[in-house]
């Protein structure tokens, strides 16, 4: 799977797991230079905290687009050490 942004594949793994119809991209499979740390935090009852990244591609910015679990609950364990997208981020094979 391939997880692409601005015309650019910030992320590519075999190994993406599937939840809530999100792909959740093993962490070594990102492509680190795209990806700024952000501030915001938002909290799932099920599967815990999540931290976002803003992408940057070629000059342009999409804040907030991806998203991890530093931690999770027992019931999303699955997820931990991975990274999803929105906000226009395409996931295809």
């Amino acid at each position: 799977m391939k997880a692409i942004w601005n015309g650019t594949v910030i992320a590519e793994s075999d190994d993406t797991l599937v939840v809530e119809n999100n792909h959740y991209f093993p962490a070594e499979s990102i492509k680190k230079e795209y990806f700024k740390a952000s501030n915001t935090h938002t909290t799932c009852p099920w599967k815990g905290q999540a931290h976002y990244y803003t992408l940057s591609v070629d000059g342009k910015e999409n804040p907030d687009a991806a998203w991890f679990y530093p931690e999770v609950s027992e019931l999303a364990k699955g997820i931990k050490g991975r990274v999803a997208f929105w906000r226009g981020v395409t996931v295809e094979k």
